[in-house]
């Protein structure tokens, strides 16, 4: 299967287009403590049905590695209690910093907390200085997305004023069959809304 990989930034803070609020309230709280537990969580819940398998083999340390090098942080969407998606930050040299990890949960699909969180998550990567003083302050956002990811997701990123710089198509090997490992079997599948 061939997937098309893009690759978007912003040069500077006023590029940023904020969404409007989310249907549902939702807090956005960055997680202080590096937790390989929670990450991983995180990284499958949102990324198994869409390919996220890089880090599926990862141990805890390499967990912890990633997450306590100064200048990495995850910020995460809470709705009534519970993680309704996350988007991780990774500063780089230069003034430059990823999104390195972005999405939500299956349940918080189309409610408007992607927008929210992006925006939200952007605004952080702008300011990162101020809380690592440090590093350099900011003069890049930039992170890719692919095909295999969610339908709205490219939409998203354009909405919040990225901007494409590159394109690119790969194809996987063999052994990827396109089938996604998933938190389980139909987590996919959106939960009606209780309320």
């Amino acid at each position: 299967m061939d997937v098309t990989t893009w690759y978007l930034e912003q040069t500077g803070p006023g590029d940023l287009l904020p969404a409007r609020e989310p249907k549902v309230p939702v807090d956005i709280v960055r997680a202080e403590i590096p937790s390989p537990e929670f990450s991983r969580f995180l990284y499958t819940a949102v990324g198994g049905d869409w390919q996220w398998t890089e880090r599926l083999p990862w141990t805890w340390r390499q967990w912890m590695e990633w997450l306590d090098r100064p200048g990495t942080e995850t910020w995460v969407a809470w709705r009534d209690g519970t993680p309704a998606g996350y988007v991780e930050l990774v500063a780089q040299d230069g003034g430059v910093v990823e999104i390195s990890s972005f999405g939500l949960l299956p349940y918080a699909i189309g409610l408007g907390v992607g927008g929210h969180l992006l925006s939200a998550g952007t605004a952080h990567a702008w300011d990162m200085a101020d809380r690592w003083p440090d590093l350099e302050p900011t003069r890049r956002v930039w992170l890719h997305t692919c095909s295999l990811d969610g339908p709205a997701a490219l939409a998203n990123y354009r909405a919040r004023g990225f901007r494409l710089y590159d394109t690119r198509l790969n194809v996987p090997g063999d052994a990827d069959d396109g089938s996604t490992p998933g938190p389980w079997p139909g987590a996919m599948r959106p939960l009606p809304d209780p309320r």
